[in-house]
């Protein structure tokens, strides 16, 4: 019996759990669970995730609370390897893990607040050809504390680092990986993230990205209502987008919009088409044309996005102007289209350009 305590109190100081993993009904359950008062859940996450604070909680707990959190959690969040900043104010991070892995995480400017740009693997399984990720091929999934962490650690960097503007009101999963591959992490993660009890933002400053991956999509209607999608088009054409996205030959364009199609939507949500443009590639009239038939009639929204080039990559921005006739062109069809303002770039930053070798 005394072996069996001695490896249990063993476990549980190399092993801990991430508090950073647990949902608001998690934490209750846990309490519940050990006999400790659930009204300590509140101050939790009022600590952690209202006041993005660091271990120790200063909130009200009882001793016992306070023993069983810290024998059975870390609070340990993603450590910030490397910072760079960019001359219009965005920020890169890149973060290392426990286990010695790195992702990168971004900081969008606007109007002295910001949209945080998450990673949710470490790498990519998609190998999409536009993308600097997808030369990293994918080494694992981030757990739900990985994905979190990005964000509180980022809100504490922008609190030490630039006092006046702790604010990021959005939150996109547009980083490194593939969210839907990663569902049930990713899923978990938006709980926390929408949870009254914490950082309470609203579905709608939420968006996840996707390639197409339709088994993620297939869980989405029932698992992630609310929350806004964004698809990555970036071709109508099937050999177009089998060279932009491989995984368009396993999952169809055309199976991908269906499953997208059955997706419920509240009052004024739109699902968006990110459609990145390519000089000479996808960038003509005719591109923007059989887009605007796609799409036409669809609660549809699209950003287009001119390349932002990366190392050993062989294709080229757009001009300006190739970009802004694209634009026109769509909006024959009546779909509302937002040139993307490229933020980051100078220090490889921008949509597409995350790599973590390449900063390491």
């Amino acid at each position: 019996m005394k072996i069996a305590k001695r490896f249990e109190l063993f476990y549980f100081r190399y092993m801990k759990l991430s508090f950073y993993d647990l949902t608001f009904t998690d934490l209750l359950e846990v309490l519940h669970k050990n006999q400790l008062n659930s009204f300590g859940a509140q101050n939790l996450y009022n600590w952690f995730y209202k006041q993005k604070k660091s271990y120790p909680c200063k909130m009200e707990l009882s001793q016992e609370t306070k023993n069983f959190l810290e024998n059975r959690y870390s609070f340990d969040l993603p450590k910030i390897h490397k910072v760079i900043e960019s001359e219009d104010k965005t920020v890169k991070f890149l973060f290392e893990l426990n286990d010695g892995s790195k992702v990168e995480t971004v900081l969008i400017p606007f109007h002295q607040k910001y949209s945080i740009c998450l990673s949710s693997q470490v790498g990519c399984a998609m190998k999409c050809s536009f993308c600097f990720t997808g030369t990293q091929g994918l080494k694992r999934n981030l757990a739900t504390s990985e994905i979190v962490g990005q964000f509180i650690a980022a809100w504490q960097w922008l609190e030490r680092n630039r006092p006046n503007e702790v604010r990021i009101l959005n939150i996109v999963y547009m980083g490194q990986g593939e969210p839907l591959h990663n569902f049930d992490a990713v899923k978990k993660s938006c709980e926390i993230f929408l949870s009254k009890n914490g950082t309470s933002i609203g579905p709608k400053k939420i968006t996840i990205s996707t390639s197409g991956y339709i088994p993620g999509l297939k869980r989405w209607k029932d698992e992630i209502p609310g929350v806004n999608l964004a698809l990555s088009l970036h071709s109508t054409e099937t050999q177009k987008r089998n060279e932009l996205i491989p995984i368009n030959k396993k999952y169809p364009l055309e199976d991908v919009i269906t499953y997208i199609d059955s997706i419920p939507l509240s009052k004024k949500q739109f699902i968006t088409y990110e459609y990145l443009l390519i000089k000479d590639f996808n960038d003509s009239i005719e591109d923007a044309k059989k887009t605007g038939e796609l799409l036409k009639g669809k609660e549809a929204y699209i950003n287009l996005i001119p390349f932002n080039p990366y190392p050993g990559t062989s294709y080229e921005r757009p001009t300006d102007q190739k970009v802004e006739d694209f634009k026109k062109e769509l909006q024959k069809f009546k779909i509302p289209a937002l040139i993307r303002t490229t933020k980051g770039d100078d220090v490889l930053a921008a949509c597409g350009q995350l790599n973590t070798a390449q900063n390491d």
